[in-house]
């Protein structure tokens, strides 16, 4: 192959970028997020440090998608047909994008909140005072606890399937939820009857089995609980 000079090898570089700008939704949307939180850190007059951490974190997520979409064509060029150890590669680098952007944005929050004069202690209080975001890390933290379930014991996919079942999970969450906040109601009684109704609607689909169902329930109910009593009482 022949070597390219200077000026080739940044014109491969920018059609590389390009190409992908146009192809990936995925990194429109990066880009375009990333271009917003760089005007907005020059509108709020980011240190130098701020600055610079923000740029390397928006280009760490634009790396990532760039990276992702390289591994995914190269394995399609290799390996026309389906294989697992394929989908492996891809699902990994996929889950390397996702893991990029959880970052950005946990770096974006510290620092435009900061730079706002709010301070994250403050924050703290104000979520153990607030139903909305209890609930909120309620569910999200049975959710990761059902995805780590199915990784760990290898069965289902991450969002269908498997031990235990997420559906029942949830609605056994959010029926707990309710009994917590308003007790001695009607909601209380009709919300339980749909999350049976939706666990079953599991077993019936056979999508999962009856101890599945049971498990993601008592996941649901006793995690919800412990979040409550942690972040409220």
């Amino acid at each position: 192959m022949k070597q390219q000079n200077l000026v080739e090898s940044f014109n491969s570089a920018i059609e590389g970028f390009v190409f992908v700008f146009k192809s990936q939704r995925n990194m429109r949307l990066h880009f375009a997020i990333g271009l917003a939180a760089v005007i907005l850190g020059i509108a709020l007059n980011f240190t130098y440090i701020e600055f610079m951490i923000l740029c390397l974190t928006i280009a760490f997520v634009l790396f990532a998608e760039m990276f992702n979409t390289a591994i995914e064509h190269t394995i399609d060029l290799v390996k026309e047909e389906f294989h697992p150890l394929a989908r492996i590669v891809k699902d990994v680098c996929a889950g390397a994008v996702l893991l990029s952007a959880l970052s950005a944005i946990i770096v974006g929050y510290i620092l435009f909140v900061s730079r706002l004069g709010v301070r994250i202690e403050d924050n703290i209080v104000k979520i153990r005072g607030s139903s909305w975001h209890i609930t909120f890390i309620a569910l999200l933290t049975i959710l990761a606890l059902v995805v780590l379930s199915k990784v760990i014991f290898h069965s289902g996919t991450p969002l269908r399937g498997g031990m235990p079942s997420g559906h029942s999970a949830i609605a056994f969450s959010i029926w707990t939820t309710l009994s917590l906040l308003y007790p001695n109601s009607l909601v209380i009684f009709l919300v339980f009857i749909l999350a049976l109704l939706v666990s079953r609607s599991r077993v019936r689909d056979n999508v999962h089995s009856a101890l599945e169902v049971f498990t993601g329930a008592i996941i649901g109910v006793l995690i919800t609980i412990l979040v409550f009593q942690f972040l409220r009482w």
